[in-house]
């Protein structure tokens, strides 16, 4: 069976490690950035099957300008966002994920979303 890798990125350490941890012990292999790099650059060098993306990574750049470089090269490659703000479900350039998730201590929901890719 091939690797299914999940790239991650989100600006608070702590939610990328808990991440990280729970797709892990579901066999996924984890690719880790808080969003500093530029997006591009990542996905080239983890080559990753889906993205997590945090809306809020910080002052200057959000998840949804990452989804905009994100789709301006890759129409197809899966992409979660993620965030503990619902407000932005509502955000036109959000249309562009494959799914939206608010963040919670319990995973099922984005595991699930994770999951549904590789069906």
């Amino acid at each position: 069976m091939a690797e299914k890798k999940v790239l991650i990125v989100d600006d608070e350490e702590n939610i990328r490690l808990l991440y990280k941890d729970a797709f892990e012990e579901d066999g996924y292999v984890v690719a880790l950035s808080d969003g500093s790099e530029p997006i591009l650059d990542v996905l080239k060098r983890e080559d990753p099957d889906v993205v997590i993306l945090d809306i809020r990574l910080n002052q200057k750049l959000t998840g949804l300008d990452l989804l905009q470089d994100i789709r301006s090269t890759n129409t197809t490659l899966p992409v979660i966002l993620s965030t503990a703000y619902d407000s932005f479900q509502h955000d036109m350039k959000s249309i562009a994920a494959d799914h939206y998730v608010v963040k919670s201590v319990d995973l099922t929901e984005l595991k699930a979303k994770v999951a549904s890719f590789f069906e």
